[in-house]
């Protein structure tokens, strides 16, 4: 399975320094991990693109001088986050031609970063993690909740799409919009599972449960494990299950070491196969 993912590697700042983060990292490792063949085109300094974490991709990195930094504070289960530094656009035009055609392309912006006027041109499964698109910052970096201006140029495109409630924060109005447009919608909501609506229909997946010590990441682990299973098995319910079961073993640790390997998850499954009241 050929996966390519669109949208930054960023530095997310830590107490003794940073670390590899952003959805493109995120998913990239755990698509990886379940057994596609990833593809990352993004934007960041070579330091980052060459990151040991991300030893079996193929990255395509476009030049810049800076990768994107995030600084990401949590406090009973929200998160402020700020935006230290910004890389430059991936635009329509910086896409290699053979990018255009695999079986999976995830938009993951993060920084309004993902020209939407690629997204027409693009063939396969096409879904978006699209916080990146619903996200604006002030002059000193705190990030701040917007509507959706490009939604019109993207949803129509789009096979699935994942978020998270706070995603929607600057523009809750859109979501009919989007169940009404995208056949496949989930909504992951963290130790609750998520809900997935398909055609419009929904139903509340649930997963296993965690020992919470980094949540950082686990919507774009989420992301990656259900499309690649989406993809497989075309069972959207499945997939959510799947997904929601390796977010929670990625959870349990810090940073990207902790997105667990397929077996490990089948191996659950298994155990505990799904069941929907």
């Amino acid at each position: 399975m050929r996966f390519v993912i669109i949208g930054h590697l960023t530095r997310d700042i830590v107490p003794d320094g940073y670390t590899l983060g952003g959805t493109a990292a995120y998913s990239g490792v755990t698509a990886c991990r379940m057994g596609a063949d990833v593809t990352i085109l993004t934007r960041a300094h070579s330091d980052d693109a060459r990151n040991p974490s991300l030893d079996g991709m193929e990255i395509v990195n476009l030049p810049s001088d800076h990768t994107s930094t995030f600084h990401n504070v949590y406090h009973n289960d929200i998160r402020t986050q700020h935006v230290r530094v910004v890389a430059g656009p991936i635009l329509a035009s910086d896409v290699p031609k053979r990018l255009y055609d695999v079986d999976v392309t995830l938009f993951a912006p993060l920084v309004q970063e993902v020209d939407p006027t690629m997204i027409p041109c693009t063939k396969g499964l096409l879904a978006s993690t699209p916080q990146g698109w619903l996200r604006e910052w002030d002059v000193k970096g705190r990030i701040k909740a917007v509507p959706w201006y490009s939604a019109g140029r993207v949803l129509p495109h789009l096979d699935a799409i994942i978020f998270s409630d706070a995603d929607l924060i600057g523009d809750l109005s859109i979501l009919p919009t989007i169940l009404e447009t995208v056949p496949i919608v989930a909504i992951t909501k963290a130790a609750s599972g998520c809900i997935l609506y398909i055609d419009g229909q929904r139903h509340k997946i649930p997963t296993r449960p965690a020992h919470e010590v980094d949540p950082t990441g686990a919507g774009d682990t989420f992301a990656a494990a259900f499309l690649v299973h989406l993809k497989e098995h075309n069972d959207p319910v499945h997939a959510a299950y799947f997904a929601n079961v390796t977010a929670s073993m990625g959870v349990e640790t810090i940073g990207i070491e902790g997105i667990p390997q397929r077996s490990r998850v089948e191996t659950y499954i298994q155990a505990h196969p799904l069941s929907i009241q």
